[in-house]
């Protein structure tokens, strides 16, 4: 948690449902809701020649539609939508990519990691499956019960994200979009999801954060079928340092919270709270050789529902991943087919 002290947060209230506040010049925040324990998105309007960029969709159901509804009658002033651009493939963000784009008769701007990825939950293709996921969280001792409860969950992605467009015009790290005469710089960002594209405008000094810096919680970094043995931990913290090369004072507009100032304390803040997980963590295999199922107390100190575990799981095999991707732990492989986790010094002694 961030100490609130340490962030500066100028505005002291979000903008009404359906409404827009202007945040900066040619910026204009909008929030949306989400069935979810978070229970809300920001999305941004850029003015762009006098039309309008959507920076995120919102998740691909009737009640956020009738929100855009209002906001198409009201705020956009009649000025045509230029691009949407999705900052990531996750469904808060790109649920109504294609509602949108297909009633305006507008492109995708999006990072190629991204799109490909939606297209790939939604033909079940490279490891994006029950099975597959079954399969990860069993190997992590996820005992037939919960591995079942979480299998008869559906597939909530697709019924949050409807449908894709087709093709999109591809972004990349480093990118540099003119919108209505600023130029928008895009930092690409690893961990939370394959490759986030933040955005930032140096003359006005803001960041479009997305998930990748949020003021009060820790994005989900974690572990996922596709990239089983990966370290999205790493990723991530080598991901948010990038944003120290930004101006201390920048204006940063996250997905989730209220924008702030004080992105380098935030940063640093992160930092150190995954380090303390990590910590105890390592104390806690020393006592014994742990998985991820055997950690979950550690990280999360509050019951878990079926739908939280997904989450929580993945959460748990990165920090796992990243102390062995360190050298601090040694991963083996038990009777039962499960990965167990122990400092190296302990593995020794019991070797000897």
């Amino acid at each position: 948690m961030a100490n609130p002290a340490a962030l500066d947060y100028p505005f002291d209230a979000p903008p009404a449902p359906g409404t827009v506040l202007q945040v900066a010049p040619g910026v204009h925040w909008l929030r949306m809701g989400l069935p979810f324990e978070l229970d809300h998105i920001n999305l941004w309007l850029l003015e762009d020649a006098g039309g309008w960029t959507l920076v995120d969709t919102g998740i691909g159901n009737a009640p956020t539609r009738a929100l855009w509804e209002q906001v198409f009658d009201t705020a956009l002033e009649g000025r045509p939508v230029r691009r949407v651009l999705v900052t990531h493939y996750h469904p808060d963000h790109a649920g109504n990519a294609a509602w949108l784009c297909s009633r305006f008769g507008v492109p995708l701007w999006m990072t190629r990691g991204e799109f490909l990825t939606v297209h790939a939950i939604h033909a079940s293709m490279a490891s994006y499956t029950p099975d597959a996921a079954a399969a990860l969280y069993r190997g992590n001792g996820l005992d037939e019960a919960r591995v079942a409860a979480l299998s008869r969950r559906g597939d909530l992605f697709r019924k949050l994200v409807p449908e894709f467009p087709g093709s999109h015009r591809r972004i990349v790290d480093g990118a540099r979009l003119d919108i209505d005469g600023r130029v928008w710089r895009v930092i690409g960002g690893h961990g939370h999801s394959p490759e986030h594209a933040a955005l930032y405008c140096e003359a006005t000094n803001v960041l479009i954060s997305g998930d990748m810096l949020l003021p009060k919680i820790s994005t989900n970094v974690a572990v996922r079928p596709i990239d089983p043995d990966g370290n999205p931990l790493g990723m991530f913290l080598d991901s948010i340092r990038r944003f120290l090369e930004l101006p201390k004072d920048v204006l940063v507009l996250p997905s989730h919270g209220m924008p702030f100032r004080g992105a380098h304390f935030r940063v640093a803040n992160l930092e150190a709270h995954h380090a303390a997980r990590l910590d105890e963590l390592l104390a806690a295999c020393v006592e014994a050789p742990r998985s991820a199922v055997d950690v979950l107390p550690v990280l999360f100190r509050r019951p878990l529902g079926d739908g939280q575990i997904f989450f929580a799981m993945g959460e748990a095999i990165a920090h796992l991943h990243y102390l062995h991707a360190g050298g601090q732990v040694v991963r083996t492989t038990d009777a039962q087919g499960v990965a167990r986790y122990a400092p190296r010094s302990v593995q020794t002694r019991a070797a000897a």
